[in-house]
């Protein structure tokens, strides 16, 4: 009877660790370069138990418009919206894992359009990314991982005056004796 509880404990306990490590391989948590090579896209663990995925804009490579202004969601259906800055834009959010990947809806600046998308770890350096709209119009890319340091800040528009220099302080006299 030992002699089978053994080899069945041993079985199952590499199975529940090839479960865990197939769970993290699957994790898309990371700073990640689009197809195009225009945008990096920072996409993070969220929601209820952090078992969701969301990700916003945190790099452009033309981080400025023809006005020298930063890039704004200027093709968002909803006027209101329009003058969200890119950088910091949130793409997706809550993505559910399912089958082997994240789904969920994925937002299109470029197009001011929503995708269903899928989104799943190809290997360590490469993310697959599936979208559709209306279930016929469908597209994938393949994104490759960037280091995380490349985050950029919304640009300060070229127009915008220089921030004003800050007083010197005093430079202290010396004590007399």
């Amino acid at each position: 009877m030992r002699s089978i509880l053994i080899p069945t404990f041993a079985a199952a306990s590499l199975l529940s660790a090839g479960v865990t490590a197939a769970s993290a391989a699957g994790d898309p948590s990371g700073t990640w370069l689009t197809e195009d090579g225009r945008a990096k896209i920072k996409i993070e663990k969220c929601g209820p138990g952090a078992a969701h995925a969301c990700g916003k804009v945190v790099w452009l490579k033309t981080p400025l418009n023809d006005q020298g202004q930063p890039r704004t969601d200027i093709k968002n259906p909803d006027p209101k919206k329009r003058s969200r800055p890119v950088i910091g834009l949130t793409l997706m959010d809550g993505l559910k894992p399912e089958e082997g990947a994240f789904k969920g809806q994925i937002y299109n600046a470029e197009e001011g359009k929503v995708y269903d998308v899928s989104i799943s770890r190809e290997s360590a350096s490469e993310l697959a990314i599936s979208g559709c709209m209306l279930k016929i119009l469908c597209g994938s890319q393949t994104w490759t991982k960037a280091p995380d340091e490349f985050a950029q800040v919304t640009p300060v528009s070229a127009h915008a005056a220089p921030a004003p220099a800050k007083a010197k302080p005093a430079a202290a006299k010396p004590a007399a004796n």
